[in-house]
């Protein structure tokens, strides 16, 4: 069986450096691409790393692959204006994912986030919603979209508000349930398996929202009564209601 190929955008950041790993030691893919802005410190094999400027990417810099998982996005400290931050989070993703479409990418893998809106009072939010939309409105042959709540993990850099909303969301993701489970911390890691896990085994709709609920649902293995439940078996959806129930009108 013929391996996939991976194209990743924002690999030098906090989960696309871990999406890289988990992508470059899967069974599933064979070749990892990466266009970055500067070099990766993680080296692999599989891992083949293309310096380029984002404000000159043409259609040849994006190599042709099977998946292209965007991480791209930055924060209000770092861009240091409104202008910068959509340019990182709204206008890279969006030429970038034009680009994919011209080249033949069949899917399109973004990170958003819970509560993105186009039409949301706060700059984030709307920013978040309206690169949704506008990648939506590109009519890719495949988009999935990840709303994934506060990302927690090793940055490598301290975040004195990052830690405090970290150490606060510890103490109450057990008390987020019903309605209030999409607002549930995610690790870094968590995220990234859940990018790799629904690209080669999600939903084969057109247009994909993963949430924060199906990004801590997506698991290698399942243990029901001490057995562990084969991934081709877990992964089966019918059998998948006899191991843990759902309640999508809850998630949403």
């Amino acid at each position: 069986m013929e391996k996939r190929t991976a194209l990743v955008v924002g690999a030098t950041g906090f989960t696309g450096a871990l999406l890289v790993k988990q992508l470059c030691e899967s069974e599933e893919y064979g070749a990892i691409y990466v266009i970055a802005r500067r070099e990766m410190t993680y080296k692999h094999p599989k891992l083949d790393v293309r310096i380029r400027d984002f404000d000159e990417l043409e259609e040849k810099d994006v190599e042709i692959a099977d998946d292209l998982f965007c991480c791209l996005g930055t924060t209000m400290k770092k861009a240091k204006s409104k202008e910068n931050f959509e340019k990182v989070d709204l206008i890279y993703p969006l030429q970038i994912a034009s680009l994919a479409k011209k080249r033949g990418i069949q899917h399109v893998l973004v990170i958003s986030a819970v509560g993105s809106n186009k039409k949301s009072p706060f700059f984030y939010s709307r920013v978040k919603g309206e690169m949704e939309q506008q990648l939506i409105d590109l009519k890719l042959p495949k988009l999935s979209i990840f709303r994934p709540s506060l990302l927690t993990g090793d940055r490598g850099e301290f975040r004195l508000g990052e830690r405090l909303s970290e150490g606060a969301f510890q103490l109450l993701n057990p008390l987020l349930i019903g309605p209030f489970k999409r607002m549930k911390a995610i690790e870094g890691k968590q995220l990234a398996f859940a990018m790799y896990h629904y690209a080669v085994h999600g939903k084969k709709n057109a247009v994909n929202i993963y949430k924060s609920i199906d990004i801590l649902n997506a698991k290698v293995l399942e243990v029901q009564e001490g057995k562990i439940i084969p991934r081709e078996e877990l992964f089966n959806w019918d059998k998948k209601k006899d191991i843990f129930k759902r309640n999508d009108k809850i998630d949403d």
